[in-house]
């Protein structure tokens, strides 16, 4: 968003009201209209869902006018772009993840690590970026040690986040949830561990709680009261454990030992990750005993991992279409759920 405005493109942000979107863009003080709302994992309230999201963002568009939609992987943007005739670019990292079969984006983007066999589109509307998405904000990072105080932190303990599998996510399998457990079971044998857990949404958090009352009691469990800096948590964390893929790739980024206990279709990316040794992929019980490392870790030294080519390709590759929709320098790009001019 920042380097789009610097190009001299104006934003329009949209949010859906589910998991910590809209507590993230107040966090990083992102200027966004809410529009729509999650409707659990029932496959039926999801396509109803989709629906009646594209139809709450079409007023958007229809006033806007955007050049451009741009999002990672908005189905309901796409909705609206196909029925307002606006040109629409998604940007994508796990090639598993379902697309509407009869409303394709105008263009797709993905990291150059996902093999060209595995992108069903035309290859002249695919464009590549290096690295992996991460790789767009990491290099800005710099640490912000008040988190350990503001969540109780002490510097004699293992710290560890964890964030719960996706289970309303249409790629979700059981098998996630098992791994998610014997994880923290392990965890907690352990002397000295906290657990700072990332809930994906209230209900989740909920469960957690009547799952493992005892360690919420002792204080070895903790739920943020708030949306907080996932990159900084995970900075003052001293391994990370996650059933998603972004977070998982953060830590990697970042340099954090970090496993994975997600046990849908592994994409590109994540085996990238796990064949360089930044990722540690666990797949049975005996996994998590066996590879699971609990010990503190050095960090005097802040992140510095990568430079800007990631972010600039990606940027380069937005402006390039939008030069080829319009000549008007003032031209509006769609950010986030939806953008543009």
């Amino acid at each position: 968003m920042e380097q789009l405005e610097r190009r001299g493109y104006s934003l329009i942000v949209t949010a859906r009201d589910c998991f910590q979107v809209c507590g993230l863009a107040e966090l990083f003080r992102v200027k966004y209209k809410r529009i729509g709302r999650h409707y659990g994992k029932r496959k039926l309230l999801k396509a109803l869902g989709l629906t009646i999201r594209a139809l709450q963002l079409l007023p958007t568009g229809l006033r806007e006018k955007p050049d451009l939609a741009l999002s990672h992987g908005s189905r309901s943007q796409v909705m609206v772009c196909a029925a307002l005739r606006i040109p629409s670019l998604v940007i994508f990292d796990y090639e598993y993840a379902d697309f509407l079969p009869f409303l394709r984006p105008t263009w797709l983007m993905a990291p150059e690590v996902i093999p060209d066999s595995a992108i069903k589109a035309n290859k002249h509307t695919v464009f590549r970026y290096p690295g992996i998405k991460e790789d767009v904000y990491v290099p800005a990072f710099r640490p912000d040690p008040g988190i350990r105080a503001e969540l109780g932190l002490d510097d004699n303990s293992v710290i560890v986040t964890a964030r719960p599998p996706a289970n309303e996510a249409h790629y979700h399998n059981p098998e996630s949830d098992t791994l998610f457990h014997a994880a923290i079971d392990f965890l907690t044998s352990k002397p000295s561990v906290r657990i700072v857990v990332l809930p994906r949404n209230a209900k989740q958090a909920s469960a957690i709680r009547k799952t493992w009352p005892q360690l919420f009691a002792s204080g070895t469990m903790l739920i943020p009261e708030r949306a907080i800096d996932g990159l900084n948590l995970m900075w003052h964390s001293d391994l990370v454990i996650s059933g998603g893929g972004t977070m998982n790739r953060e830590a990697a980024a970042l340099n954090v030992p970090v496993y994975s206990v997600f046990r849908g279709t592994i994409g590109a990316v994540d085996r990238y990750l796990a064949s360089r040794g930044r990722l540690v992929l666990l797949e049975s019980v005996e996994d998590v005993r066996a590879r699971l490392v609990v010990t503190r870790r050095s960090r005097q030294v802040p992140a510095r991992v990568g430079g800007r080519n990631t972010l600039d390709t990606i940027v380069d590759h937005i402006s390039a279409v939008m030069d080829s929709r319009t000549a008007s320098a003032k031209s509006e790009v769609a950010c986030g759920a939806s953008a543009t001019r």
